[in-house]
């Protein structure tokens, strides 16, 4: 316990070092602004750019534009960046050969692949948080009374378990290969599959890319309530699946 304590934050440490923390805290927040703001001029933007004597009518932005932004913002972006960042994890330290003087000092495999996934799912949740509570303020001082839209948290809680997902899908394919492309098109791949196995009528409900995906149609009344679970109950057995197999992988791994 104590080793996975340490190498934890060691891990976290190497976040700030490398001003991986920063890039991400300051993106989310970005997201986390640009979601209500986006919602609140949008509209007027569209009007300034008609073209003389073209008239069109848009409703006025309320909260439920807000958190639609925010889902679409960081389900199609915010998860794109997120990958981006832990796809280096294990290529980096394959190719700095570091992993070599710890694990031989006694330090177990399964410690690294464990204290990685905390440290990455720990900066995800951080990230997470600092854009929610960001749009939440922006949203509360625009829409006051309408900013806790229906089916908010399930669908806010959806889409960061699924990061939690895409987070130890990222440390499956960077235990399976050596590079931060090859751990990219990993993960690449295994959206897409999901994406083409949604297709599926008697797949779709379990699938796990509902979580981001089903977000939007959940706010908008289109899913109902608890419409989630069954994707979130396969996304988290998929979360440990892949994090028991990383480690069993890289146990067996030449370094």
């Amino acid at each position: 316990m104590r080793a996975y304590t340490a190498y934890t934050a060691k891990e976290l440490t190497e976040f700030t070092r490398t001003y991986k923390l920063l890039i991400i805290g300051l993106v989310f927040l970005l997201f986390g602004i640009m979601s209500p703001l986006a919602a609140k001029f949008m509209p007027e933007l569209l009007t300034s750019f008609m073209p003389e004597g073209m008239q069109i009518t848009i409703a006025d932005p309320t909260a439920l534009d807000s958190w639609m932004q925010f889902e679409k913002n960081i389900s199609q972006i915010g998860l794109f960046v997120i990958v981006i960042v832990m796809s280096g994890m294990m290529a980096g330290e394959y190719s700095r050969g570091t992993l070599v003087n710890i694990l031989t000092k006694g330090l177990p495999r399964r410690t690294v692949i464990l204290s990685k996934f905390t440290a990455a799912v720990l900066l995800w949740t951080g990230a997470y948080l600092v854009c929610f509570g960001t749009a939440y303020a922006y949203t509360w001082f625009y829409w006051r009374k309408t900013v806790n839209t229906p089916g908010l948290t399930e669908a806010a809680f959806a889409l960061w378990f699924f990061g939690v997902f895409l987070v130890a899908v990222t440390i499956l394919g960077g235990v399976l290969v050596r590079t931060s492309y090859g751990t990219l098109l990993f993960t690449g791949l295994a959206v897409v599959a999901q994406f083409l196995l949604n297709m599926i009528p008697k797949v779709e409900k379990y699938n796990p890319i509902q979580l981001a995906a089903g977000g939007t149609p959940l706010l908008q009344g289109q899913l109902e309530a608890g419409s989630l679970v069954k994707p979130m109950i396969v996304a988290g057995a998929c979360t440990v699946g892949c994090v028991v197999a990383a480690c069993a992988v890289f146990h067996k791994k030449k370094l």
